[in-house]
């Protein structure tokens, strides 16, 4: 009988898991390399399947600074489907950076943190 309930227990929170949404990015960051300050922005898209259960919502995408813009589609991604969030750079001064994107949902996890990288150059 212990051995059922605690059988019982575990199993809950794979079933919830698989219940709620759950965003899954292809990748989290990604380097520009070397990025022209003449040539002007750049943008990456960074792409995500919704592994849960639930229809999945993009609730928010906040950059750490003005140069550095998310674009999204605040449309539900059904389960098993695919979205796409992207971000573009505005190169101004020269030099490393490393930018940060926070996205909200509705799903699991409720924050996922982005990141951009590369190096400004003439």
């Amino acid at each position: 009988m212990v051995a059922l309930i605690v059988a019982l227990i575990s199993a809950v929170p794979a079933f919830a898991d698989k219940k709620d949404a759950k965003i899954s990015f292809t990748e989290t960051s990604f380097d520009f390399g070397k990025v022209s300050k003449k040539d002007g922005k750049v943008s990456h898209v960074f792409s995500f399947t919704n592994d849960g259960g639930r229809n999945l919502v993009i609730t928010n995408a906040r950059a750490d600074c003005g140069c550095t813009r998310p674009q999204y589609d605040d449309s539900p991604v059904a389960p098993g489907k695919e979205g796409t969030l992207k971000v573009t750079f505005v190169p101004a001064a020269k030099g490393h950076f490393t930018k940060k994107v926070t996205v909200t949902t509705n799903g699991n996890p409720r924050k996922v943190r982005l990141i951009i990288k590369g190096e400004v150059v003439e």
